[in-house]
């Protein structure tokens, strides 16, 4: 009963509100971190914490001193993460207690997402809820026995204090509830095989829909609470969804989500790309860390919601994004960084947001005027005199300034703003490369180059980028076995590759097959196919585990099925084998993409629809025709660019100029005409010679 009780004590003091203290030791000298490359880590390494990263050699030396394990999970720029290690982690009587009584671990959970999510889920089951800094004490085997995320200085010094003396005095009470909840983990990680064959409608992305709109903010897009995050997926699902079935209000919702989060402060209107979330209803105030993952996703959303509305709008913001992209986070391989930190200076936000007088400073004052009611100064006020700048959706209107004139305008301001920013201290870079992130940045980058010249100058670079991402991933993380890496820092790259960083690439290596129609990307997403197959493939259900089955197993095995911020990796992998099995003529492989989503629980994935977005697409493509347009001919590649202005869900694309393997253009050239062919399940119209007659050929 005492352990559970302080447990219960410890978990309610996670809750509480930041103290403000200061280092109380200077960085005297470095600890087992310093050898690593991950930019988090290293961000420990100076620490008076005796910091080890993850692996066998922290745990074969708790189980020789018996000691219990601080296993303490973050990412460079998570802003809580700082707060807990300027005030406990720098701190010499906090260091003192876990250097005597534990083996404390830091883990990058980029690095190592597997590892975070098996703790996620103890912290979850104990807590109910999440986050970064996650903190758990462990056994020396692994299995947890307590955890929470931000700790003040003193509440953590109690907890692990309490836990401690609680090992030493009643070891059997520790031991057991460490069983229990370890047993727990393992169940949540789970899926228990449906034995119901599947049994799919149109009616269930409508009873899906029904029930997620309760949820929708009418005013200011995205869901009805805060924080808000972007969670491109959802929207992907939407816009999908409404040219499917013509719901206008799918649509509607689409539309105000993207305007609003491109008019708020989540996004870098100065300098392009968006934050990782707003902490408010309005997307006024973000945490200011820009993911990789996010942008990636985001340039996809984006360049989909220009191809169905041509808003220019949207155009505007995939060419700002792309400009940052490029400017800020390419490496010199044709990798990408992995992420900027929130903080600057010390304070969160600092190097994004301006006073008053500093805009005044930069602006010519013969615009003040205009400038101040386009960014809408008074509405974007924020703490400590600071403004955080949001576009004004009904900036002054003059009879001088034309929409052209405007536009001018605001790129005139934000060059003059963003020379300034650029004198000032950075945020972190986290220079690391994830091959999962990677491959969703060919992904986004590919999409981009579909937005004609006019929207997006650099749509040809977008391709090009895209190219050259992908011979990174070919020559960095490709080992010689054909299996992957997962990260890269400074030409090493390490960590056995996990099934989302395969499960992105073949999604990527697919992409590129169609955008460029070289067969040699098609061939490398089938191999990993096989390799995951044969590695990763939980028979029972046709789902994939996280890990490799053949490397060392953590407490838990994972079976990742909930789509989140970044989809499932497994509704990732059900997609790429649905359009294998079209592309490859594999039938087999679009029957175990059908089983996959058959294991997904039918009653939640009707009543939360936004936490199974990319499953509701795979959905889409199951109960809505589906089309297969083969080009071929010397006019192909002009004629698939001039179809990719469109937007057309529900739809493989191959061409070629000439003779190719693909089993889509077998026995369909005619020397000297290019021809297209609409076909649903190998069945196909006549073939036609003009964009607009196989546009009506195609019906949803």
């Amino acid at each position: 009963m005492k352990f559970y009780l302080l447990l219960i004590a410890t978990i309610f003091l996670a809750g509480c509100q930041a103290q403000k203290s200061k280092p109380t030791m200077e960085q005297q000298h470095s600890n087992a971190l310093i050898n690593e490359t991950s930019p988090y880590l290293l961000q420990h390494a100076y620490n008076p914490v005796n910091w080890m990263p993850w692996g066998d050699a922290a745990f074969e030396q708790a189980k020789t001193e018996n000691k219990l394990v601080v296993v303490s999970i973050g990412y460079s720029a998570c802003h809580w993460c700082h707060v807990m290690e300027h005030e406990s982690f720098e701190d010499s009587s906090a260091a003192e207690l876990m250097n005597t009584h534990y083996i404390s671990v830091k883990v990058d959970r980029e690095e190592r997402p597997d590892v975070d999510q098996i703790y996620m889920t103890a912290v979850q089951l104990m807590t109910g809820s999440g986050g970064w800094p996650l903190n758990v004490v462990c056994l020396p085997d692994g299995r947890p026995v307590w955890g929470g995320t931000y700790f003040p200085k003193k509440n953590w010094m109690q907890a692990l204090k309490g836990i401690w003396e609680m090992y030493q005095e009643e070891p059997e009470k520790v031991l057991e509830y460490a069983e229990k909840l370890t047993q727990g983990v393992s169940q949540a990680e789970l899926v228990t095989a449906n034995p119901e064959p599947p049994n799919f409608s149109k009616t269930d992305t409508e009873t899906l829909f029904g029930n997620w709109q309760k949820n929708f903010d009418t005013q200011e897009g995205g869901p009805n609470r805060a924080p808000k995050f972007p969670l491109p997926n959802n929207y992907q699902f939407l816009l999908q969804w409404a040219a499917l079935s013509g719901n206008e209000e799918a649509l509607e919702h689409t539309i105000l989500t993207l305007n609003k989060m491109a008019f708020g402060g989540i996004y870098d209107q100065v300098g392009g790309g968006f934050a990782r979330y707003s902490t408010d209803e309005i997307w006024k105030a973000p945490h200011f860390e820009k993911m990789l993952y996010d942008n990636a996703q985001l340039l996809s959303l984006y360049s989909e919601a220009y191809q169905q509305t041509k808003n220019p709008l949207y155009g505007q913001i995939v060419a700002q994004t792309y400009q940052w992209l490029k400017r800020e986070m390419s490496g010199p391989k044709g990798e990408f960084y992995s992420a900027l930190d929130a903080d600057s200076e010390g304070e969160e936000g600092k190097f994004y947001v301006w006073t008053e007088a500093k805009l005044q400073a930069v602006i010519p004052a013969q615009d003040w005027e205009a400038f101040s009611s386009y960014y809408d100064l008074k509405k974007g006020r924020w703490e400590h005199g600071n403004i955080i700048l949001m576009r004004s959706e009904k900036p002054l209107k003059s009879a001088e300034w034309t929409t052209d004139t405007w536009e001018s305008k605001a790129m005139e301001w934000n060059n003059l703003l963003l020379k300034k920013r650029s004198e000032r201290i950075r945020p972190g870079l986290d220079d690391k490369a994830l091959t999962s992130w990677n491959a969703q940045m060919i992904i986004g980058l590919l999409d981009a180059a579909t937005l004609p010249k006019n929207i997006f100058s650099e749509s040809e670079k977008s391709q090009e980028r895209a190219i050259g991402c992908a011979q990174w991933i070919l020559k960095n993380q490709l080992k010689n076995d054909g299996s992957l890496y997962h990260t890269y820092k400074a030409g090493h790259s390490s960590i056995d590759g996990l099934l989302e960083d395969y499960a992105h690439s073949i999604a990527a290596f697919v992409k590129l097959y169609e955008a460029t129609g070289e067969i040699s990307y098609l061939t490398h997403a089938k191999k990993w196919t096989v390799y995951v197959k044969a590695n990763f493939q939980d028979v029972a259900t046709s789902l994939f585990f996280m890990r490799n089955l053949n490397s060392k197993q953590l407490i838990a095995k994972s079976l990742e099925i909930t789509d989140n911020v970044i989809p499932a990796a497994n509704s990732v992998m059900a997609k790429n084998l649905f359009l294998l099995a079209k592309y490859l003529d594999e039938p087999a492989y679009e029957h175990q993409a059908l089983d996959m989503l058959n294991q997904v629980n039918k009653e939640r994935f009707l009543a939360y629809g936004d936490n199974y977005s990319n499953w509701a697409q795979l959905h889409n493509w199951f109960t809505y025709p589906f089309y297969e347009v083969a080009i071929s001919g010397k006019e192909a590649e002009q004629i698939y660019g001039r179809f990719k202005k469109n937007y057309l869900p529900n739809i493989v694309w191959v061409y070629a100029e000439k003779e190719t393997e693909s089993p889509l253009l077998q026995n369909r050239f005619v020397q000297g005409e290019t021809y297209i062919y609409v076909c649903q399940n190998k069945v196909c119209q006549l073939p036609v010679q003009k964009l607009d007659e196989a546009l009506t050929l195609i019906k949803f």
